[in-house]
């Protein structure tokens, strides 16, 4: 038994001690992406309030003055990880509106949200909490809205072409990405029914209004999932 765990004499003289396994060096824009990744997790899991840059720093094995290096503190990494869960899901958003008829265009818009709450869903609730920085970049709020401006054109055209006024096009743009907002975060935690009938059944409250639902709605477009 005792030769079983002998280490082998010949590899490492017995006068040298054994050697460590080197360590390998983050660059700067290598340490500064870890600390935003492990920020984010803890900031979805925790909130900003209860999350410590002390636990920041011990998960990514590093000591406080390098997280505030970084970042000027917790503040300051939070602005920077709601910053870039806001552009990710715009454009997101607006690459999505591809389409040329209105109705698969809805779809679309409706998907895109609920991609990124299915791929990005500690972005999601991040977002979806109240911003506890004064000075933070932005909110979820403002983010809706950048969002139904990018609808509020495809509305336009299309109340232009009905004979209905396109001044009003900017209230149902808030309406419409507003509802697909709130929707998708009763679906963050519930995720039922599948994301496809979730965006059908959006765009059937959307498209016909209460007063011509279709009991079965269908998608139009070419994605079905």
């Amino acid at each position: 038994m005792i030769d079983a765990v002998a280490t082998d004499s010949s590899s490492t003289p017995s006068n040298e001690k054994p050697r460590r396994a080197r360590r390998t060096r983050m660059t700067g824009a290598e340490r500064r992406q870890q600390l935003l990744e492990i920020g984010r997790t803890l900031f979805a899991a925790k909130g900003f309030e209860a999350t410590s840059v002390e636990e920041i720093a011990a998960k990514a094995g590093v000591s406080k003055p390098v997280v505030y290096e970084h970042f000027g503190g917790k503040e300051g990494l939070y602005a920077v990880v709601v910053d870039r869960e806001m552009r990710r899901l715009l454009d997101m958003v607006t690459s999505s509106l591809t389409a040329g008829h209105p109705r698969e265009l809805c779809e679309q818009a409706a998907f895109a949200l609920l991609d990124y709450i299915e791929e990005y869903t500690d972005g999601f609730r991040i977002l979806v909490r109240d911003s506890p920085i004064p000075q933070s970049t932005g909110s979820f709020a403002s983010l809706i809205s950048d969002i139904a401006t990018q609808v509020e054109d495809i509305l336009g055209r299309e109340f232009k072409s009905r004979g209905f006024d396109p001044k009003l096009a900017p209230l149902y743009a808030q309406a419409l990405v507003g509802m697909v907002a709130l929707t998708g975060q009763w679906w963050l935690d519930v995720r039922r029914p599948k994301k496809a009938e979730v965006a059908a059944h959006l765009v059937n409250l959307a498209w016909h209004g209460l007063d011509g639902l279709e009991a079965k709605p269908h998608l139009i477009g070419r994605r079905k999932a």
